[in-house]
């Protein structure tokens, strides 16, 4: 049997916390797995993603990032994280570049917040009437804000603004109608959020999985995308906001997005948190 070693840290924590962010699995080498033993271990660990650290002649590393069910192109905590492994493995420094399936994110640190640069977004219309989405998202019609999209800076995703917090927290999707409302990639994915002061957010996602809908505690792909939405509907640049995410889920998480000279930033605090090894 071969030891393959992992490490768990937390990403998007706040305040500090150890046991506060998004969890996040990190094989320091893929190099002696297949794509079939990546995917069974993410389903082992069952957390949101599992990621995988593999060589690359084009950046610091190369990452293959695998929830319990499939491969993602592009997640912006799993990017973090591993990019915090990375360092912890001087394989780069503050400043490094990671090689993902949608391209290369640039990722740089001040002490253990990351911040990465995504890639350009591109957005289209929902193409699906705001009451059909309200009662998709157990909401009322006047819940839904203007211009909810589409969105991609990595991953295309479901953006939605909503007219209050408190619909944010009421948000409920019904499995059998958001799951008619797919991405490109056939996906039903949606980020809801409210804005509650002139710098500060409140968000939730929400994403399938063996025909429920579970919700994410932190998720960096989606707050990309919302800049990629902040640049869609002309927001003054430049944007600087903090997001809450995972309240919920009693895993608060705190978000930083910059949206600068159409460039979008989106950044938060890395804990290790474990380590070990599995042996196949």
């Amino acid at each position: 049997m071969a030891s393959h070693p992992f490490r768990i840290v937390n990403v998007f924590t706040e305040s500090a916390g150890r046991l506060t962010g998004n969890p996040l699995c990190v094989f320091e080498s893929g190099a002696d797995l297949g794509p079939e033993v990546m995917q069974n271990l993410a389903r082992q660990f069952n957390l949101s993603e599992t990621t995988f650290i593999l060589p690359s002649t084009r950046a610091v590393a190369r990452v293959r990032i695998f929830t319990p069910n499939y491969e993602m192109p592009f997640a912006g905590h799993p990017t973090l994280g591993t990019a915090h492994i990375c360092r912890a493995l001087k394989l780069g420094g503050d400043v490094l570049v990671l090689e993902t399936q949608a391209g290369l994110i640039p990722v740089s640190a001040e002490g253990d917040r990351w911040t990465l640069t995504a890639l350009k977004p591109t957005w289209r219309e929902l193409g699906t009437s705001h009451a059909a989405l309200a009662a998709a998202l157990g909401l009322n019609e006047s819940d839904v804000g203007r211009q909810p999209l589409w969105v991609k800076a990595g991953k295309e995703q479901l953006i939605v603004p909503l007219n209050s917090a408190d619909a944010v927290q009421r948000a409920n999707p019904v499995a059998e109608r958001l799951g008619k409302i797919v991405s490109d990639e056939g996906h039903s994915m949606a980020y809801v959020f409210a804005f509650t002061g002139e710098n500060s957010v409140l968000a939730r996602f929400f994403f399938p999985q063996n025909g429920a809908f579970l919700e994410d505690p932190a998720t960096g792909s989606a707050t990309a995308n919302f800049g990629g939405w902040c640049l869609a509907t002309q927001r003054a640049q430049p944007v600087r906001l903090q997001i809450s995410q995972g309240a919920m889920l009693k895993r608060p998480s705190t978000l930083f997005l910059e949206v600068n000279q159409d460039q979008i930033f989106v950044g938060g605090d890395v804990i290790e948190i474990g380590r070990g090894a599995i042996n196949l």
